[in-house]
């Protein structure tokens, strides 16, 4: 289907996971680390005997007993903390889950780091986490320095205004605006390559772009359509989600560059998998019942 269609259908999806985040109460008692931050919407099998060699990330993770995933936490349907319920919900935190379950880790055994967008290379080549997953769009200059699985998602760049907003309609609209993303991302760049009577303001988090619109300092947010769906469904009397789509982003799970073991194998998970993650997609951004084709793998060098 159409990218527009799908992403429209997507803010009744991102209310609903707002809903279920409320009304789905903690963790059992007897779980600890990440699980305390929230447990898991979703549950995968844990696989057994994983057999899984030549992958220095992997060894540090049986060492360690644990799994470290770096994630977003304020983007509602993809990668979203509750600060009331402390629960994780969204598409990619349910990816992340799932990749662990096949490396044979269970839920209790995840520990979820929130790195910002500018960090997510660092923290990889520091062995601060072990991968990524959240909203990590594939491009050459970071496959300079990381490893890419995937994609598992595409979804494209718009624009987030406040809902009395008439002068913005599309990205044609920018010239003398102020826009907002977060620093490091590749909407930003777009804006700054490719829009130069823009100008640009940059925070850690999409979260922080947001509140700057709602308080009159910046014009619009640009991210990716599905991100600012969810922050429009969360507020519909105040902000909306303007235009079409201006560029295609492929979502991919962010790996140590060395690691190619690693990253064959979670692009093995998502080939072979293509049911599980259809179930992912149908509990969170396709809660609305769109139906979204898994896209191909890539074997990214």
């Amino acid at each position: 289907m159409r990218l527009k269609g799908f992403l429209a259908a997507a803010a009744a999806a991102a209310t609903a996971l707002s809903l279920a985040a409320c009304s789905s109460g903690s963790p059992a008692s007897g779980e600890s680390g990440a699980a305390n931050e929230g447990g898991s919407a979703s549950e995968f099998p844990v696989a057994s005997n994983v057999e899984l060699t030549d992958s220095p990330t992997f060894d540090a993770m049986k060492s360690a007993g644990k799994v470290r995933v770096g994630v977003k936490e304020d983007q509602p349907g993809l990668g979203y903390l509750d600060a009331v319920t402390g629960e994780r919900s969204g598409f990619d935190i349910d990816v992340a889950r799932w990749i662990a379950a096949e490396l044979g880790f269970s839920t209790d055994q995840i520990e979820f780091q929130k790195i910002p967008s500018a960090n997510r290379e660092q923290a990889l080549i520091n062995g601060d986490i072990d991968y990524y997953v959240g909203t990590y769009s594939i491009t050459d200059k970071r496959k300079d320095q990381v490893g890419f699985a995937g994609p598992y998602f595409v979804t494209g760049q718009g624009l987030l205004v406040k809902a009395d907003n008439t002068d913005i309609t599309s990205d044609k609209d920018l010239a003398g605006k102020t826009v907002c993303s977060a620093t490091g991302s590749t909407p930003i760049q777009n804006i700054k390559d490719n829009y130069p009577d823009t100008k640009t303001t940059e925070f850690d988090t999409y979260s922080q772009c947001v509140e700057a619109l709602k308080d009159g300092s910046v014009d619009a947010v640009t991210t990716d359509q599905a991100i600012l769906i969810g922050y429009a469904a969360q507020e519909p009397d105040a902000l909306k989600v303007v235009g079409e789509p201006f560029s295609v982003e492929k979502y991919g799970v962010g790996v140590p560059k060395d690691d190619a073991a690693l990253r064959h194998f979670i692009n093995k998970v998502f080939t072979d998998g293509g049911a599980t993650w259809t179930k992912i997609y149908d509990a969170t951004l396709g809660a609305s019942g769109t139906k979204v084709e898994q896209p191909a793998v890539d074997d990214y060098e």
